[in-house]
């Protein structure tokens, strides 16, 4: 055995494809397929997202308007109706709604800001603990003998 005489074990290669780069004679040689000249034959060549060569580009052409303020706080709604269906159907342990409760319940995420809105009515008195209380659902819980805590 020489090294003239190796090659791959069989089965082990999948693709017949020429080497491009590898020479005049290999018929992929010269420019190496990419064509002559521009960014687009040179090494390291990564078209930016939205370059429309040299074009202004969509997003820089359309007009810009509004404002978006980079502090805002995002809140996700939990409304009454569906801490009573929780409450029905029993996944609430010793009458307390806390957030652990509610992304065990799969109605928040774990990086959420939590809510209570208004929407539904409350029957059972609950302690109930989140970021944000709505009027009407604050009224509500307390008129339903619970307990509001904000955390």
């Amino acid at each position: 055995m020489e090294l003239s005489n190796l090659t791959p074990s069989k089965g082990s290669i999948k693709s017949k494809k020429k080497r491009i780069g590898r020479g005049q004679g290999s018929g992929k040689g010269g420019t190496s397929t990419r064509g002559h000249k521009g960014a687009k034959s040179r090494s390291g060549y990564s078209k930016k997202l939205g370059f429309e060569g040299g074009q202004m580009p969509l997003q820089r052409r359309i007009p810009k308007f509004g404002f978006k303020n980079i502090n805002r706080k995002e809140y996700q709604a939990v409304n009454l109706d569906a801490l009573q269906l929780l409450v029905d159907n029993k996944k609430i342990k010793k009458k307390t709604v806390n957030i652990s409760t509610l992304i065990e319940n799969r109605l928040v995420g774990k990086n959420d800001l939590v809510k209570i809105l208004g929407r539904g009515n409350l029957k059972s008195p609950i302690t109930v603990e989140a970021h944000k209380f709505s009027k009407t659902a604050k009224n509500a819980i307390e008129k339903a003998g619970g307990e509001i805590k904000t955390v």
